[in-house]
């Protein structure tokens, strides 16, 4: 694997983290203390920290005309994983900000993607390609 990215995010309560996600994406807890809390997410470090408001909302891109929020962050999983996590978040009842669909289809860059958020509002995105070549088309 590469090398792994670093990412700490705002949440306002670390048990609602705790049941996202570790419980629903299933990312395995790391160190923790009472204002924080590491986890692999999915091979890489995502720190969740407590704060007592979330930063203001996020703005929106036109992108294969979908609203694509932005800040986001997410990962690039194989297509099998990923549509695991849709099916999943599906039949969780995952209130979807873009439904899973193939983004750019028939194009360079075709890819699977959806998007939803966590319970703080911090937007996620997980897509996948069918040919990782095309991961940086141009």
């Amino acid at each position: 694997m590469p090398n792994p990215f670093h990412l700490a995010i705002p949440v306002t309560c670390l048990t609602k983290a705790r049941a996202f996600y570790g419980e629903l994406l299933g990312c395995r807890q790391g160190r923790s203390a009472s204002q924080w809390i590491d986890w692999d997410f999915f091979g890489h470090q995502l720190v969740t920290h407590c704060v007592a408001a979330m930063p203001s909302a996020p703005s929106y891109n036109a992108v294969d005309a979908q609203a694509v929020p932005v800040p986001h962050f997410g990962v690039v999983l194989d297509m099998a994983d990923w549509q695991q996590l849709a099916d999943r978040l599906e039949s969780k009842g995952t209130e979807f900000i873009i439904k899973p669909y193939v983004r750019f289809a028939g194009q360079p860059g075709e890819q699977a993607t959806l998007f939803f958020a966590d319970p703080f509002g911090n937007a996620l995105e997980f897509k996948a390609f069918a040919d990782m070549a095309q991961l940086f088309a141009t």
